[in-house]
Protein backbone atom coordinates (compact mmCIF):
# COMPACT_ATOMS: atom_id res chain seq x y z
CA UNK A 1 0.00 0.00 0.00
CA UNK A 2 1.56 3.52 -0.93
CA UNK A 3 2.47 5.59 1.50
CA UNK A 4 -0.37 8.67 2.44
CA UNK A 5 0.91 12.42 1.30
CA UNK A 6 -0.23 15.49 1.87
CA UNK A 7 -1.83 16.57 5.20
CA UNK A 8 -4.90 15.61 6.76
CA UNK A 9 -6.16 17.58 10.00
CA UNK A 10 -8.08 15.03 12.64
CA UNK A 11 -8.85 18.16 15.22
CA UNK A 12 -8.34 21.82 15.68
CA UNK A 13 -8.53 23.76 18.66
CA UNK A 14 -10.81 26.75 17.06
CA UNK A 15 -11.03 28.42 20.75
CA UNK A 16 -6.98 28.60 21.39
CA UNK A 17 -6.72 31.18 19.05
CA UNK A 18 -9.89 33.22 20.58
CA UNK A 19 -8.56 32.59 23.91
CA UNK A 20 -4.62 32.92 23.46
CA UNK A 21 -2.29 35.39 21.65
CA UNK A 22 -0.11 32.97 19.66
CA UNK A 23 3.51 34.13 19.43
CA UNK A 24 5.50 30.90 18.17
CA UNK A 25 4.80 27.29 16.72
CA UNK A 26 6.02 23.89 16.95
CA UNK A 27 4.95 20.72 15.21
CA UNK A 28 5.66 17.89 17.46
CA UNK A 29 5.01 14.11 16.70
CA UNK A 30 3.05 12.11 19.47
CA UNK A 31 4.06 8.45 21.15
CA UNK A 32 0.92 6.71 20.30
CA UNK A 33 -0.65 2.98 20.81
CA UNK A 34 -1.96 1.05 18.05
CA UNK A 35 -5.56 1.96 18.78
CA UNK A 36 -5.31 5.41 19.38
CA UNK A 37 -3.87 5.67 16.09
CA UNK A 38 -6.43 4.06 14.32
CA UNK A 39 -9.27 5.97 16.25
CA UNK A 40 -7.30 9.14 14.79
CA UNK A 41 -7.74 7.79 11.50
CA UNK A 42 -11.20 7.75 11.83
CA UNK A 43 -11.69 11.20 12.25
CA UNK A 44 -12.26 10.92 16.17
CA UNK A 45 -10.18 13.33 18.46
CA UNK A 46 -11.00 16.65 20.76
CA UNK A 47 -8.69 18.88 21.64
CA UNK A 48 -10.65 20.77 24.23
CA UNK A 49 -9.62 21.70 27.81
CA UNK A 50 -5.85 20.15 26.38
CA UNK A 51 -2.46 21.87 26.95
CA UNK A 52 1.31 20.73 27.12
CA UNK A 53 3.29 20.81 30.04
CA UNK A 54 6.95 20.18 30.83
CA UNK A 55 8.14 17.00 32.81
CA UNK A 56 11.83 15.79 33.82
CA UNK A 57 12.90 17.81 30.67
CA UNK A 58 9.91 16.35 28.12
CA UNK A 59 6.69 18.10 26.97
CA UNK A 60 3.75 15.95 27.29
CA UNK A 61 0.15 16.78 26.06
CA UNK A 62 -2.10 16.28 29.35
CA UNK A 63 -6.23 15.81 28.56
CA UNK A 64 -6.37 15.53 24.87
CA UNK A 65 -9.33 12.87 24.03
CA UNK A 66 -8.76 10.32 21.68
CA UNK A 67 -11.97 7.82 22.00
CA UNK A 68 -11.46 4.23 22.46
CA UNK A 69 -10.99 2.28 19.30
CA UNK A 70 -14.72 1.06 18.14
CA UNK A 71 -13.03 -3.19 16.95
CA UNK A 72 -10.43 -2.47 19.60
CA UNK A 73 -10.07 -5.40 22.11
CA UNK A 74 -8.57 -5.93 25.83
CA UNK A 75 -5.25 -3.75 24.05
CA UNK A 76 -7.63 -0.60 24.04
CA UNK A 77 -5.96 2.48 25.15
CA UNK A 78 -7.28 5.31 27.84
CA UNK A 79 -9.17 7.88 26.43
CA UNK A 80 -7.60 10.89 28.20
CA UNK A 81 -4.58 9.52 29.08
CA UNK A 82 -0.93 11.26 29.25
CA UNK A 83 1.13 11.73 25.66
CA UNK A 84 4.70 12.43 24.99
CA UNK A 85 5.04 15.17 22.50
CA UNK A 86 8.37 14.17 19.88
CA UNK A 87 10.66 16.96 19.86
CA UNK A 88 14.53 17.80 19.18
CA UNK A 89 16.58 18.75 22.44
CA UNK A 90 17.10 21.96 20.60
CA UNK A 91 13.42 22.70 20.59
CA UNK A 92 12.83 21.43 23.95
CA UNK A 93 15.64 23.21 25.69
CA UNK A 94 14.17 26.56 23.34
CA UNK A 95 10.50 25.82 24.02
CA UNK A 96 11.40 25.27 27.90
CA UNK A 97 13.62 28.53 28.40
CA UNK A 98 10.84 30.62 26.55
CA UNK A 99 7.94 28.74 29.38
CA UNK A 100 10.21 30.71 32.03
CA UNK A 101 8.75 33.63 31.28
CA UNK A 102 5.38 34.50 33.21
CA UNK A 103 1.90 34.34 31.90
CA UNK A 104 3.53 31.89 28.71
CA UNK A 105 1.44 28.46 28.16
CA UNK A 106 2.01 25.19 25.41
CA UNK A 107 -1.39 24.94 23.95
CA UNK A 108 -2.27 22.16 21.25
CA UNK A 109 -3.38 23.82 17.98
CA UNK A 110 -4.22 21.00 15.95
CA UNK A 111 -3.63 17.54 15.51
CA UNK A 112 -3.11 15.67 12.02
CA UNK A 113 -1.75 13.52 9.72
CA UNK A 114 1.41 14.39 7.48
CA UNK A 115 3.15 12.09 5.42
CA UNK A 116 1.29 9.32 7.63
CA UNK A 117 2.60 10.49 10.87
CA UNK A 118 0.42 11.66 13.73
CA UNK A 119 1.45 15.11 14.60
CA UNK A 120 0.23 17.87 16.74
CA UNK A 121 0.72 21.44 15.71
CA UNK A 122 1.04 23.59 19.25
CA UNK A 123 1.72 26.85 20.50
CA UNK A 124 3.38 28.82 22.34
CA UNK A 125 0.71 31.05 23.43
CA UNK A 126 -0.09 34.25 26.01
CA UNK A 127 -3.54 34.48 27.52
CA UNK A 128 -6.01 37.18 26.39
CA UNK A 129 -7.76 39.54 28.07
CA UNK A 130 -11.86 40.05 27.80
CA UNK A 131 -11.15 43.23 26.14
CA UNK A 132 -8.47 41.90 23.69
CA UNK A 133 -11.23 39.39 22.61
CA UNK A 134 -13.67 41.90 21.77
CA UNK A 135 -11.14 43.78 19.66
CA UNK A 136 -10.41 41.18 17.83
CA UNK A 137 -14.58 40.58 16.96
CA UNK A 138 -14.90 44.10 16.49
CA UNK A 139 -12.24 44.07 13.55
CA UNK A 140 -13.30 40.58 12.40
CA UNK A 141 -16.77 42.04 11.92
CA UNK A 142 -15.31 45.17 10.22
CA UNK A 143 -13.44 43.24 7.79
CA UNK A 144 -16.98 41.19 7.24
CA UNK A 145 -18.95 44.11 6.64
CA UNK A 146 -16.43 46.21 4.02
CA UNK A 147 -15.79 42.55 1.81
CA UNK A 148 -19.41 42.79 1.92
CA UNK A 149 -19.74 46.34 0.80
CA UNK A 150 -16.93 45.58 -1.66
CA UNK A 151 -19.19 42.62 -3.46
CA UNK A 152 -22.35 44.74 -3.67
CA UNK A 153 -20.36 47.30 -5.12
CA UNK A 154 -18.89 44.60 -7.65
CA UNK A 155 -22.15 43.49 -8.65
CA UNK A 156 -23.21 47.21 -9.51
CA UNK A 157 -25.78 47.24 -6.37
CA UNK A 158 -24.34 50.37 -4.62
CA UNK A 159 -26.03 51.38 -1.62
Amino acid sequence: MPREKGRKVVASNKKARHDYAILDTYEAGMALTGTEVKSLRAGRASLVDAFAQERDGEIYLHAMHIPEYAQGTWTNHEPRRTRKLLLNRIEIDRLLGKLKESGLTLVPLQVYFSDGWAKVEIGLARGKKSYDKRQDLAKRDAAKEIARAVGRRGKGMAE
